[in-house]
């Protein structure tokens, strides 16, 4: 009998690391792929190294060219458009799984596999649907929504069953060196997590240029250094002299202003989603439906019915909520939970005000 082959995402990491020995002690041929984007070449070096160590194949890709355009590229342009991206989510459709698909069908792998903890569940009929990970603090679910379904069949996610710190016991046990290693840094990319030194020396830099701090109702209070230095939501650092703190409640790219608020002014009725993928095989968006809505990745969810429409560019999702959520950032991902199972999501594209 042929031993089924898998293409696992290698980074040199932890996660990875478990999820490609977890299925070599399984039984599956094992190759580890490392996609080097151009911002993290070091770790190819310590991925081939771990990669000897486990006994597994290894392979590197060069990517750095398609993820300039695809995701830095696309979060620049965000920003400059006064959205909060999210680059997880592109790279993970356009880089990662993309790569992985290609490289294993050119080496008739049959498998594909990274670290993510989430889960793919094989139904009664023979689809599959993506579910969270059973470890809440660390499910990761949230960034695979807008992955091809097609993707599912194909996809394996051990980390998904298990927890971080059973993970992190394990490769302690086997002496690996990845035990120690930190979590990787939020955007990875970006040097020391500085993203507005990022920006700043990017092509994009002159996008961004000072500006008015203005209340609700118009009246100065304050200066910006460019619309990319806040987020919604942000309360410290905007240098405003005021008895109540006031907080981002939006940023308007067109009068190159930052508009700020009272903590009961950051709340939102609801959100319009765009850019709508449906991962789910068995979900159908039309009419009214409720699901659980996240609407960034730390968020625990709120019951929320939706509503799906023609747009002009594409279907529109009308999310409104059961209580009214904090913070809604326009350019991050709302995605739809049915209990576990990730239905699909979106990219928000504006809050709904309260009444």
């Amino acid at each position: 009998m042929k031993t089924p082959g898998v293409l696992v995402g290698f980074s040199g990491g932890l996660d990875s690391a478990y999820a490609a020995q977890y299925l070599k002690d399984q039984g599956y041929h094992v190759t580890g792929l490392f996609l080097d984007v151009g911002f993290e070449s070091d770790n190819a070096g310590r991925s081939a190294a771990l990669a000897e160590t486990m006994g597994i194949d290894f392979c590197r890709r060069d990517v750095s060219e398609r993820f300039r355009e695809a995701v830095v590229e696309y979060f620049l342009r965000e920003y400059a458009g006064g959205r909060t991206p999210n680059p997880c989510v592109v790279c993970n459709r356009a880089i990662k799984f993309a790569y992985l698909l290609r490289e294993a069908d050119a080496g008739n792998i049959e498998f594909i596999a990274t670290g993510h903890y989430a889960r793919v569940d094989q139904n009664g009929d023979g689809c599959f649907s993506l579910l969270r990970g059973v470890d809440n603090d660390k499910d990761q679910s949230y960034f695979l929504y807008s992955l091809d379904r097609t993707v599912l069949s194909r996809l394996l996610l051990p980390n998904g069953h298990s927890t971080k710190a059973a993970v992190r016991r394990w490769a302690e046990k086997r002496g690996l060196t990845v035990a120690s290693m930190r979590e990787s840094q939020e955007i990875c990319f970006v040097p020391g997590d500085d993203y507005r030194s990022f920006i700043e020396s990017s092509s994009f830099s002159d996008c961004f240029r000072p500006g008015n701090i203005v209340t609700k109702d118009g009246a100065s209070v304050g200066r910006h250094r460019g619309i990319h230095s806040v987020t919604i939501g942000q309360r410290r650092g905007l240098g405003i002299a005021s008895e109540r703190p006031f907080y981002v409640i939006a940023i308007d790219r067109d009068t190159n202003t930052v508009v700020v608020g009272r903590d009961e002014d950051q709340y939102a009725a609801g959100v319009t989603v765009r850019e709508l993928s449906w991962i789910d095989p068995h979900f159908d968006p039309s009419g009214p439906f409720k699901a659980v809505t996240r609407i960034r990745y730390r968020h625990s969810g709120v019951e929320s019915t939706l509503t799906v429409s023609p747009g002009v560019n594409g279907d529109i999702a009308e999310v409104i909520f059961l209580h009214p959520q904090k913070a809604v950032a326009p350019g991050q991902s709302a995605v739809f939970y049915d209990d576990d199972r990730v239905l699909g999501g979106g990219i928000i594209d504006r809050g709904i005000p309260c009444e």
